[in-house]
């Protein structure tokens, strides 16, 4: 009878399984569905398999988003924010969890409560500071932005990976002579190396797809991103659902390639850090 259930259970837990994996999915195998279609094959059933396979849809999202440059752009801005959050949260979290003062406290309690604020709530202040500093415009001055949001949860999580290294290493150290800097080069940083992989990550994902921020700064077309090159397709009385969708699976691909690659860093980076 025991064995009747536990099989009846496993069943029933991977039929739960198969159904949320369909429901996950198939927003997405929609979109690449549709983006082979007609815009008048999708309004009529978007539900259907294409009467005729359009490769042209992809063609012309090439040539009229400028792909290439767009793809390039990306890169650079995720690349430059992303070493820009790991270098400064990466030093800001090992300090903070070694240095036992309640300004330590203070400074990590600020930054974990910075977390709850909606960026909804200062993404107009955001940007009229930006534009004082002229940097709106500027994928640097982006990436800059970039590294101030994304630094408190990176350091929420160094912070906590740290607490794992044992304080003898680093006085194994300092007898050898090393100073601070080298002890945490040399020493601290290699070790650091699960969650850099996923801070890295889980900022990429963030910074790859995010469209509202490159949205507000972003305002000469050679410097936008992939996901922000899409509103070049939507027109004020009609848009090109077709293009539209053929250019989000275009620039979805990478970094779901990067994260089928990488997604084992995530967990064990998150388990051992945030866990802790």
């Amino acid at each position: 009878m025991k064995m009747l259930i536990k099989k009846f259970s496993m069943v029933l837990i991977l039929c739960i399984m198969i159904v949320l994996a369909v429901m996950i999915l198939s927003p997405i195998l929609l979109a690449i569905l549709n983006s082979f279609k007609s815009n008048g094959e999708i309004y009529t059933n978007i539900l259907s398999w294409p009467d005729k396979w359009l490769i042209e849809n992809y063609i012309q999202v090439f040539k009229r988003t400028n792909y290439l440059r767009s793809l390039l752009n990306t890169f650079f801005l995720v690349i430059l924010s992303v070493s820009g959050i790991i270098f400064a949260a990466s030093m800001a979290g090992y300090k903070l969890a070694r240095t036992k003062t309640k300004l330590s406290k203070l400074l990590f309690t600020i930054f974990i409560l910075s977390m709850l604020i909606p960026f909804h709530s200062i993404m107009i202040g955001l940007v009229k500071v930006a534009r004082d500093l002229s940097v709106q415009g500027s994928l640097i001055g982006l990436s800059v932005i970039y590294v101030g949001i994304g630094s408190p949860m990176a350091i929420f999580l160094y912070h906590g990976f740290t607490k794992n290294i044992p304080t003898e290493i680093e006085d194994a150290a300092m007898i050898d002579g090393c100073t601070q800097f080298q002890l945490y080069i040399k020493i601290i940083f290699p070790m650091l190396k699960p969650i850099t992989a996923t801070v890295a990550i889980l900022n990429s994902l963030w910074i790859w797809n995010d469209f509202l921020l490159p949205l507000l700064m972003l305002t000469n077309k050679n410097r936008y991103t992939l996901i922000l090159s899409t509103k070049m397709l939507f027109g004020q009385y009609n848009s090109d659902w077709s293009k539209i969708l053929a250019i989000l699976i275009l620039a979805l691909l990478p970094v779901i390639l990067i994260y089928i690659i990488m997604q084992k860093y995530i967990v064990k980076g998150v388990s051992e850090g945030a866990i802790k």
